[in-house]
């Protein structure tokens, strides 16, 4: 007849009871570890949170959101505005030349005169006044690109749109 009850060998009782004994010291040092790492976590968000709620949180995480794309829209906008001033600073003369001359020996004194109003570009006009004892002729010339356009320039017209593109006074 057949027996459930069988020998086990002294050995084979006490490994597996030791191998029982260790499997729950090792669980006990998880459950121990993992017991830790919760408590430090808790710890972090009470101070992160500090009288604080989630739906709080939320709130303060929307409003800076929204405050970002307020500022991004802003500094588009400034961005555009400063291109429109280049542009328009380019247009505007801020480029000036003025030259005293004498261009008849007859007539004393420096009392004719150029004056070249250039953009960024260094186009814009020269004026010259020439001045003799019979009267004063002024002309007015376009000036593109630092050069003549259609009507042909002076040597004294030349020189003080020179003097405008490098800001300093040349002598002739």
């Amino acid at each position: 007849m057949f027996s459930f009850v069988q020998e086990f060998s002294p050995f084979l009782i006490y490994g597996s009871l030791g191998a029982l004994i260790l499997g729950e010291i090792l669980l006990l040092a998880g459950l121990a570890f993992l017991w830790m790492q919760n408590r430090g976590l808790k710890k972090k968000l009470a101070v992160f949170f500090s009288g604080k709620e989630a739906k709080d949180l939320e709130k303060v995480l929307l409003d800076q959101l929204k405050e970002t794309k307020e500022l991004d829209r802003e500094i588009h906008e400034l961005f555009e505005i400063s291109n429109r001033l280049r542009e328009l600073g380019m247009k505007s003369i801020h480029k000036t030349g003025v030259l005293r001359f004498n261009p008849f020996k007859e007539v004393g004194g420096n009392q004719s005169f150029c004056v070249a109003l250039l953009d960024g570009k260094n186009s814009g006009i020269v004026i010259s006044s020439l001045h003799t004892r019979e009267g004063t002729r002024i002309y007015a010339k376009p000036v593109v690109a630092g050069l003549e356009s259609s009507f042909p320039l002076t040597e004294e017209e030349k020189t003080t749109i020179a003097q405008a593109i490098s800001g300093k006074p040349i002598a002739i």
